[in-house]
């Protein structure tokens, strides 16, 4: 299955995540399908390509519960 969610990335004690279409069985940090933004919790910021990830779920991709909390904040709506 094909699922949209975070791979770490940053430094040590302030995380950067990307926002990533990957294979559910590939690892945190593995080749991904294809970056959809960045996201930094600790600021509260970041560039999601909404769109990109609204195509995705159009075409089965299942986001995980955070990545979806996140796209919701970014203006994705159900």
């Amino acid at each position: 299955m094909v699922r949209i969610r975070l791979a770490r990335a940053g430094r040590k004690k302030h995380p950067v995540y990307r926002m990533v279409v990957i294979d559910s069985k590939k690892p945190r940090e593995g080749k991904a399908i294809e970056y959809i933004g960045t996201y930094d919790p600790i600021l509260k910021t970041g560039n999601i390509n909404v769109e990109k990830a609204k195509e995705w779920i159009q075409k089965g991709a299942q986001p995980s519960e955070r990545a979806l909390k996140i796209l919701k904040s970014f203006g994705l709506e159900n």
